[in-house]
């Protein structure tokens, strides 16, 4: 069965820097795109970074453009997330995503909180 597994959060301070990391497995991974969400408390959950399937092309939000970048392993079945310059703002429950015949599947998401 399809598997997202993200690992990587924790607590970091303003400025610092943490790599997220989401294996994948139930399905064949270099087919498709990756995406990087987060849902901070109170707020509906945002996208943060996307990559193509072979991993040439990439998009990011605003808010994270220029600190985080999104970047693929397929021979590994593993996406990241390089977050750095980190925020408070940053706070949240990061997931990775993918959509296969319509229907999306997600991880149990990873804690990030950015707090001196």
């Amino acid at each position: 069965q399809v598997q997202l597994v993200e690992s990587g959060g924790g607590l970091v301070q303003p400025g610092g820097s943490l790599r997220l990391s989401c294996a994948a497995s139930g399905f064949i991974f270099g087919a498709f795109a990756m995406t990087w969400y987060r849902q901070a408390p109170g707020k509906e959950r945002e996208l943060v970074a996307a990559i193509t399937h072979s991993g040439g092309s990439t998009n990011y939000a605003d808010s994270v453009k220029g600190r985080f970048t999104i970047s693929r392993d397929n021979a590994k079945n593993t996406v990241y997330l390089q977050m750095n310059s980190l925020k408070p703002e940053d706070t949240a429950v990061y997931y990775c995503k993918f959509r296969r015949f319509d229907n999306d599947y997600w991880g149990q998401g990873t804690q990030v909180t950015v707090s001196s």
